[in-house]
Parts: C-alpha cells; structure tokens; sequence
C-alpha cells in the first residue's frame, strides 16, 4: 500500500512541531533538531517538515511505497506516461536511506516516488558515509531529466 508525502519547508521547527501535533493529534514518529515526521493512517500520509531550504512553504511531495515493487510500478507509470523521471538509487536524506524516482509536474511541483530501507542518523550522508551539507541531500536541485522537460526552476529534499 502506497502513503501520500508532503515535505513542507519551515522557518521555526518547533512552533510548527506544535502545530502539526495539535492537527494531527500525535506527536511526530521522528523529532531531530531540524527535522520531524509524522507517519500517520488517517489520513494515511507521510507528512515531513525541516528547515534546510530558504524559503518556507510546500518543498515537495510524493508517495512512498511499501515494497520495491511498488516503486517499480510508479516508475513504470511515468515511463509509459512520456514522464520525464530521474532514478536516485541508495539516496541518504531524511535521516533514511531510501531508493527513489524524481518527477517535477507542470507547474514546477517536485513529486518524489521513494522506497525507504533503513534509518541513518543524519540529515544527509554520502556515499562515503560522511554527512552531506542539508542542500545537498536529497535530489540535485533539478533532476536531469526533469531539467531537459520543463523550464521552471524548482528545488527538493526529503
């Protein structure tokens, strides 16, 4: 079964933890110093707010599935769709290792389809198991392909 993702970018993580919690009526399943995540079933969402970006707001959203199966769905989905996608295998962000699809839509929107397989406990870490600066995480800030479809200028993470 696949959750909705929404990533929302905040200026005062604490003041929003507040707020999420009294919306959602729990507290989050993940709280770090910069980051907080609420896996919730009703609605069934993974609803993710940090402040790594500049500006405030919606940073991304997406679904995550249950199985790599799953995920190979969605990425059959967008290929058959003409969607322009770019595959990021082994990504450290969020304080998960996750392999994902990045997708932008018309509007400039970033849709992540990820597979998540384990925690890490940073951020963002590299490849080489050392911590990534927050901007790094996650996608570049414009997939390839998502860059040769579109014009907008749009950024992610996790």
């Amino acid at each position: 079964m696949k959750r909705l993702h929404v990533h929302v970018s905040v200026k005062d993580l604490s003041e929003s933890i507040r707020f999420y919690s009294g919306l959602f009526a729990a507290p989050p399943t993940v709280e770090k110093h910069d980051y907080a995540k609420w896996m919730l079933d009703d609605p069934r969402v993974n609803f993710a707010i940090s402040t790594h970006a500049e500006a405030a707001g919606v940073n991304h959203l997406g679904i995550q599935t249950e199985t790599a199966d799953e995920l190979a769905e969605l990425e059959a989905r967008a290929d058959a769709a003409g969607l322009a996608s770019e595959p990021e295998v082994g990504a450290n962000c969020c304080y998960a290792r996750s392999d994902k699809h990045w997708l932008e839509d018309p509007q400039g929107v970033v849709w992540e389809a990820f597979h998540t397989m384990g925690d890490i406990p940073v951020y963002g870490m590299g490849r080489n198991g050392q911590a990534t600066h927050a901007e790094a995480c996650c996608a570049p800030a414009k997939p390839e392909a998502v860059r040769a479809s579109s014009c907008s200028a749009a950024s992610g993470c996790c």
